[in-house]
């Protein structure tokens, strides 16, 4: 089993910086692909970003294209993201996922969310 673990969400005013972090333990070698998803209050969730197990595979949303930034750290089995020039739209629980690929339904672990507000 993998678990993961969220947290550094919290109240931000708008154009703040937030970074979030995502520890996996359990048996990560069996997932290639880390990734951030967001949900806003009444809607679905939707993608952020993932990173691929070689790092320079990343991918965004273009929502958050050169303001959000995920990285990894392979000894801390750690996913972050540093998030900033944060706007009120970006208010969200943000999920850490684990899986096959970036897409939703490949992600097959799952974190419990830390919750993002922004203040405008």
């Amino acid at each position: 089993q993998v678990q993961l673990v969220e947290s550094g969400g919290g109240l931000v005013q708008a154009g703040g910086s937030l970074r979030l972090s995502c520890v996996a333990s359990g048996r990560t070698f069996r997932f290639s692909v880390m990734g951030w998803f967001l949900q806003a209050p009444g809607k679905e969730r939707e993608f952020v970003a993932a990173i691929g197990y070689a790092a320079s595979n990343t991918y965004y949303a273009e929502s958050v294209k050169g303001r959000f930034t995920i990285s990894r750290d392979y000894v801390k089995n750690t996913m972050y993201l540093q998030m900033n020039s944060l706007k009120p739209e970006d208010t969200a629980v943000y999920y850490c996922a684990a899986g096959r690929s970036p897409t939703e339904g490949d992600m097959n672990y799952w974190g419990k969310g830390t919750l993002v507000t922004v203040s405008s």
